[in-house]
């Protein structure tokens, strides 16, 4: 007889369904370490941003809002004296020329004052001419009846008339040239009313607006009539905020960019002058900020010529540089 094989005890508290269980989280613990180890090795390492695109960033002392005028702005003009419009010479998109004429008034009132100042001057021209004449006159006879007298040969008293008639008609060459004088006033003046009756271009300018027809009534306080655009250069005023008033100053570099969907549209400036009086935000969107924020108008020029138009509004990032040395 083949002796039995005796099993080794189990362990104490262990069944088969525990051995069973450890046997497959061991199972599972080592698929999981496997995995992990697999996908670590898959994996690259992520890649660092770099520092060539951080350094060309740039960087802005500060950004401003701001739009495009002129120095002085738009200029608008009305006639200076009251009457009805004849004439009407431009249209509005024209281009003008500094004394050329925009239009006129009826000016046969102010004409026929001319010639009227004109027939009193020449009235008075031709009295002094004949006081002159009588003048030369009374002086002659004078000194000859001064002459008789001193030789015994004349009578004193008709001496005495002479004399007093020669200085008497020289009052009146006095009173004369007083009278032109007057009358050449009055003749400047009526010219100058004349002139006063046609509105010319105070320089070379496009005319952007035109209120006025011929045969209209007008006045000085019945409003503007034309509005020019003065060939001047084109000017940035930015509302800079109150926190970046000390970094900015004059002589700063600037870029101008468009408030619109093009972004590529920007262009080079520099600071001209900053304000010295504080005021409320006008330019921004939001009515809070406007009524909150306080600004300082800071005036840019291009660096080149620019045509864009007035009232454009940009947005001014004013480039961050060393302050001004004292």
């Amino acid at each position: 007889m083949k002796p039995s094989r005796m099993k080794p005890p189990a362990a104490p508290g262990a069944s088969p369904m525990r051995a069973t269980l450890m046997a497959r989280s061991l199972r599972l613990g080592a698929l999981a370490l496997t995995a992990a180890w697999l996908l670590a090795g898959c994996s690259k390492p992520p890649a660092t941003p770099p520092a060539a695109s951080t350094a060309a960033a740039p960087a802005y002392a500060a950004v401003a809002r701001g739009k495009i005028d002129i120095e002085g702005g738009l200029l608008s003009l009305s006639m200076p004296r009251e009457g009805t419009l004849a004439k009407v010479s431009v249209h509005e998109g024209d281009r003008v020329k500094q004394g050329q004429l925009l239009a006129m008034l009826d000016t046969e009132p102010a004409r026929l004052a001319v010639d009227a100042a004109q027939a009193a001057l020449q009235q008075s021209q031709a009295q002094l001419k004949l006081i002159a004449i009588r003048q030369a006159a009374a002086r002659q006879r004078a000194q000859r009846l001064q002459a008789a007298v001193a030789a015994d040969a004349g009578d004193g008293q008709s001496a005495d008339d002479a004399r007093e008639l020669a200085a008497q008609l020289d009052a009146e060459e006095a009173a004369g040239r007083a009278a032109i004088s007057m009358a050449t006033q009055k003749l400047a003046e009526a010219r100058y009313e004349l002139k006063q009756r046609s509105l010319l271009a105070p320089f070379d300018a496009e005319v952007v607006r035109v209120m006025a027809q011929p045969g209209a009534s007008v006045s000085p306080s019945s409003g503007p009539l034309f509005t020019l655009l003065p060939d001047k250069p084109r000017i940035v005023r930015a509302e800079l905020n109150e926190s970046f008033v000390g970094v900015i100053h004059p002589g700063m570099h600037a870029e101008v960019v468009s408030n619109s969907d093009n972004q590529s549209a920007h262009w080079s400036a520099h600071v001209l002058r900053i304000g010295a009086i504080y005021g409320p935000a006008t330019l921004d969107n939001d009515p809070q900020v406007r009524a909150n924020a306080r600004t300082v108008e800071c005036v840019l020029a291009f660096d080149q010529p620019q045509h864009l138009r007035i009232g454009q509004r940009v947005v001014v990032r004013f480039a961050a540089s060393a302050p001004p040395k004292d």
